[in-house]
């Protein structure tokens, strides 16, 4: 107790003491001590708050508040009743605020509220650290050692939040009491000496110093020379003998007098332009050593070697860095292995083309400069074994349509199924002969097994292969072979082989054919091929679309070709078929296998724009667009419409024609109606002794007119009587122009009422208006208009009330007037009726009336419509003409 009490004493009077201080320059009522501390991450810290000036509070109305957070209470101690300390635990890095608050009891507290709160600035940092790993060196000038010693140790950890920090470096001679030091802010420092202290012992250390204490780094005692770092060996040499084609003999000097430094030297070497450096086991070079010879090398290869050196003594001390490089080829030697001798066989029909190519040996020893190549073949069991070597020189590696990998080519051969052969090959370079290697490729027959289960997977940069032996357990050793486009490569592998790894440059997005052969005994078997991809992505170009032929209507057949491989970098695994018109976008998907594709269900007159997407498990890209337009009609339509059109007509035509054909009476009636041929009437027959029997005509009879010319060659044509009543009329007759009757038509077809109708009583005009009446006034000479010739011209009225149609006189030849009593000749004219008069109660033609005058020879002529030959009259030998009518005998006979 009585500790404590002197402790919370000795609190409370530094807090008075610097209350009596910060009162007066803050007039707040509450001071803080310690002011603005440095504390040390790591520990505790005590601050207390003083009340001054004021006995409104105590300390039991005190509080604190760290980076606004209030300090729990039950870290708080009271001193007194003016005084309240606090502890807090310094745990992190970050800088704080701590502050002392007064709670607001009273109305002076709340009206003063800036005098009773105050704080202090925590600031945090670690204490120095001690220098740890602490090194010299001293590097080696033109001849002689340096005089600085240089020394160097690691930073703190906590740099950052640590007080600057002072670091002196001592350096002592432990013989002779030389002692040296240097202060410095950095975790380095030199020290310069008189002369480098060679064969002396030296102890070391660094002090660390600031306002939280002194640390003090571990003690190095070691001879001056330990920390010593000389020059590389100088003037290295390298050289090659002719007797030792696998060595090569260095020399060297030492880099600083031996009475200085005892070294030990390290060499290494590589091939020209490798960087796998191979070391010379350190225990086969002595000290101070100044030559060594390199053993076990390759004939004439290139070489690159450097040398270095150390002190000797204890282990400690610095290598020097590396000579320089120099290089040297050491002399050549026969091949002391074999060459890779592989081949190419590409299948045929009853064949295989062989392609021998080889690889120089891995033990060349020298420049190979050519092969040695036979090729025994077997046939029908019969070995050719007196084949002759053949020498193929090599000037430069030749390239077989790869670029990546290079191997001569030997030859080439056609090699029927039924053979096998076997081919012997040697290198040659300037010392000699390789040993000799071989390969047999027997009858497609005799193939051997491939290998089973062959599968391979991309793994990291190249491709890992696995798979099974064959059945046959004769294997010697496999050939792993590799294939893309440009690049062909092999490797072989052991009998017991069953996984391995492609040893040669496998590029990405390339497909490989990758392919397993056993070797049994040196004989070719099967191969396992497999394609794959090291990693795919998109193609590099899409497929390019086309029309196969034209479009049609509502399809279109769309093909393109297969993306060339180079280009496709992964398997396509399908396509997708895009073809769109306006704002319509329709896609189909088709397999790898397919490049050929009908579309269908098109518009018709439509363009439409197709493409085509090829995919792989890498991505896609798309091919160039094509634009087609369908057709309006499909090909064959127009023709369908055409023949349907030609049938559907022709169809009309027969049916039209058939129609007539069966109703052919009905149309001739309608549109043609029928005119009686007069070569059929019996009117020739009459008799002038028939009784006429006349008979009132019938209502519904169809009366025609038709002129008769009469022409009277003489008086005894007609009687008097007939000339005397023909006399009377001759006027009236004249003037009605040749009347061809009602309803009549003849070459004067204007209709007119009959000379009968005016001589008799209105009964017999009104029996004869419903007859057929033939009539007419014929002068002898000419017609009306024409000129009547000198002779006395006789009018003579024929009538006919007949229904019947007139005989055709030129079928009667006894009724016309011979020519040589006189009558009237005949005519060539066929006499015709222009209208027939039809009854159509009974079916025939009414009876004629019978005229008025006697019968006389008259040529009756019926004509219709004369085509100018109506008015043809034949002339007589005395110029008289006749008439163009046959002469009427009797009158009319009854029908």
């Amino acid at each position: 107790m009585t500790m404590v009490l002197a402790r919370r004493l000795l609190l409370f009077a530094l807090a008075c003491l610097a209350s009596a201080s910060s009162s007066a320059e803050t007039g707040s009522h509450l001071v803080i001590t310690p002011q603005s501390p440095v504390l040390q991450i790591g520990t505790n810290f005590t601050a207390t708050c003083v009340i001054i000036g004021t006995t409104e509070v105590t300390a039991d109305d005190l509080y604190w508040n760290l980076s606004q957070i209030v300090i729990p209470s039950n870290q708080y101690t009271k001193i007194n009743e003016s005084a309240l300390s606090v502890t807090i635990p310094v745990d992190n890095e970050e800088s704080e605020w701590l502050f002392c608050h007064c709670k607001e009891k009273s109305s002076y507290v709340f009206f003063n509220k800036g005098k009773f709160i105050h704080g202090i600035h925590l600031t945090k940092v670690y204490p120095p650290e001690k220098p740890k790993n602490l090194t010299c060196i001293v590097v080696q000038g033109v001849h002689y050692m340096s005089k600085d010693f240089k020394c160097s140790w690691e930073p703190p950890e906590h740099h950052i939040k640590e007080m600057p920090t002072t670091y002196t470096l001592h350096v002592e001679a432990i013989q002779n009491n030389q002692a040296y030091n240097v202060s410095t802010q950095k975790n380095t420092a030199t020290v310069t000496m008189e002369v480098f202290l060679f064969h002396l012992d030296l102890e070391i250390w660094v002090v660390a110093d600031n306002q939280l204490g002194t640390v003090e780094s571990e003690h190095l005692k070691q001879e001056a020379t330990s920390f010593a770092k000389t020059n590389p060996p100088s003037s290295v040499e390298v050289f090659s003998e002719e007797s030792f084609p696998t060595s090569l003999l260095i020399n060297w000097k030492h880099p600083i007098p031996k009475q200085k430094i005892v070294l030990k030297y390290q060499i290494r070497y590589c091939l020209n332009g490798s960087h796998n450096w191979i070391s010379v086991p350190m225990v086969l070079i002595t000290k101070e050593a100044e030559s060594f010879r390199l053993q076990n090398l390759q004939p004439d290869t290139v070489y690159t070697t450097q040398v270095r050196c150390k002190h000797a003594n204890k282990g400690y001390g610095y290598w020097s860095n590396w000579s320089a490089n120099v290089t040297e080829k050491t002399h050549a030697y026969r091949p002391t292995s074999k060459p890779d001798l592989w081949n190419i066989i590409t299948e045929r029909v009853n064949e295989r083309q062989v392609k021998f190519i080889c690889k120089n040996p891995v033990l060349s020893n020298g420049k190979i400069t050519g092969f040695k190549i036979k090729i025994q073949t077997r046939k029908d069991d019969m070995m050719n074994r007196n084949m002759s070597w053949e020498n193929i020189p090599v000037k430069e590696p030749e390239v077989d349509s790869f670029r990546s990998h290079k191997f001569t080519v030997l030859k080439q051969m056609t090699l029927p199924d039924n053979i096998s052969a076997r081919v012997y090959v040697t290198a040659i370079n300037s010392a000699g002969e390789s040993p000799q290697a071989s390969i047999g490729i027997p009858e497609r027959a005799l193939d051997r097994d491939p290998v089973e289960g062959f599968k391979v997977h991309p793994q990291g940069d190249t491709f890992f292969l696995k798979w099974n032996p064959p059945n046959n357990s004769a294997v010697t050793q496999y050939v792993v072979q590799w294939v893309s486009a440009n690049d062909m490569d092999w490797q072989r592998e052991s009998k017991t082989t069953q996984q391995t790894t492609i040893k040669g440059n496998i590029e990405k997005f390339i497909c490989y054919n990758i392919s397993v052969y056993p070797i049994y005994s040196g004989w070719t078997g099967k191969p396992a091929r497999v394609e794959a991809f090291l990693e795919e992505r998109a193609p590099l170009v899409g497929p390019s679309v086309r029309l196969n032929g034209k479009p049609g209507r509502n399809q279109a057949k769309l093909v393109w070709n297969e993306i060339p491989q180079h280009e496709q970098q992964g398997f396509i695994t399908n396509y997708t078929i895009f073809y769109s018109s306006g704002s319509k976008r329709s896609a189909i998907t088709v397999p790898a296998t397919v490049t050929s594709y009908v579309l269908t269900s098109l518009s018709a007159n439509t363009k439409y724009d197709a493409w085509i997407r090829a995919s792989t498990n890498g991505g896609s890209t798309d091919g160039t667009k094509h634009s087609f337009t369908t057709l309006e009609y499909a090909p064959g339509d127009i023709e369908m419409i055409v023949v349907g059109v030609s049938l559907g007509f022709l169809f009309v035509v027969l049916l039209t024609m058939l129609l007539c054909i069966y109703k052919k009476d009905v149309i001739r009636k309608n549109l043609w109606p029928w005119i009686p041929n007069p070569r059929k009437s019996t009117i020739r027959n009459w008799s002038p002794d028939y009784p006429l029997k006349p008979e009132t005509p019938k209502e519904n009879f169809l009366s025609g007119i038709c002129v008769l010319d009469v022409d009277v060659s003489d008086g005894k044509s007609v009687s008097e009587e007939d000339k005397t009543s023909l006399a009377l009329k001759k006027d009236k007759y004249l003037s009605e122009e040749h009347s061809s009757g009602i309803g009549g038509s003849s070459c004067m077809s204007s209709p007119r009422q009959s000379v009968s109708d005016s001589d008799e009583g209105a009964d017999i005009a009104d029996t004869t208006a419903s007859t057929v009446q033939y009539s007419s006034v014929v002068a002898s000479n000419g017609y009306k208009g024409q000129t009547p010739s000198a002779q006395p011209q006789q009018l003579i009225f024929s009538r006919s009330e007949s229904t019947q149609p007139l005989l055709d006189s030129e079928e009667n030849p006894d009724l016309l007037v011979q020519e040589g009593s006189g009558a009237s000749q005949p005519f060539s004219q066929v006499p015709c009726f222009s209208h027939s008069a039809w009854n159509q109660d009974n079916g025939s033609f009414p009876e004629l009336n019978q005229l008025e005058v006697e019968p006389q020879e008259v040529l009756l002529q019926l004509d219709m419509c004369p085509s100018g030959e109506d008015s043809e009259q034949k002339t007589l030998a005395d110029g008289q003409s006749l008439s163009s009518y046959m002469p009427q005998l009797g009158g009319y006979r009854p029908q």
